[in-house]
């Protein structure tokens, strides 16, 4: 079993490309499951359904529910009491890591924690798994700590402290972004669309909906 785990900016960024045709392929050709915690479907269903000007995208990605292109915590027996439990756990300590000005940085919110709650259990349990997240606090907070506390200063012209001893263990947890998935769609000719451009189009269609890609990394990806 493998599984990939979709935070509410990697599902977004899809949907408001008009990318989902291409999304339901890369499900069909993992050999896996696509999972989001209930937190990412209030954020990227339930939530805009209300919400007029967001009403179109939530009812399509509420079509890939329907269809089980993407699939709740269920789908891999893990309930949603384990998931709740995880997340408080991890918002108390993520949110204590860096200080900033005499208060504590407020960094991830519930859907991105309980993305990473997930993680953690299915790795306990042997199950491996990614987390697809655009935003670049999340990534950083797992893989390079001590570059977002710098990004921190820079961003906010201040001194920024980092309490080591708050990390909610995190080091381990593997990350992707949609410009990567976009790039393995089309590695796979899983992309209708023919032309030299396609790839180059897609990759900053992601960065422009919000994927946390430089111009730099994009140029990288495109030689590979």
């Amino acid at each position: 079993m493998k599984v990939i785990i979709f935070d509410s900016s990697t599902i977004i960024n899809f949907t408001m490309n008009g990318l989902l045709d291409v999304f339901r392929e890369l499900r069909r050709n993992f050999q896996g499951k696509f999972i989001i915690p209930r937190s990412v479907k209030y954020e990227t269903i339930d939530r805009p359904l209300n919400i007029k000007q967001f009403e179109l995208g939530a009812l399509s990605i509420q079509r890939l529910l329907e269809e089980k292109v993407i699939e709740l915590p269920e789908a891999v027996q893990v309930k949603d009491e384990e998931i709740i439990i995880r997340t408080r756990e991890l918002l108390k300590r993520a949110n204590k890591v860096f200080l900033a000005r005499n208060e504590f940085m407020h960094i991830i919110d519930e859907g991105e924690a309980s993305c990473l709650a997930l993680s953690q259990i299915l790795s306990e349990r042997g199950i491996r798994n990614v987390i697809a997240v655009d935003e670049r606090t999340t990534r950083m907070l797992g893989e390079v700590p001590e570059n977002l506390r710098k990004l921190f200063e820079k961003k906010f012209h201040t001194e920024v402290k980092m309490f080591k001893q708050e990390m909610p263990g995190l080091e381990n947890i593997k990350f992707i972004r949609s410009s990567e998935l976009v790039y393995v769609a089309w590695k796979k000719g899983l992309v209708k669309m023919k032309s030299s451009k396609v790839l180059d189009a897609l990759l900053y269609a992601t960065k422009f909906k919000g994927s946390s890609i430089s111009h730099e990394e994009i140029e990288e990806i495109k030689h590979l």
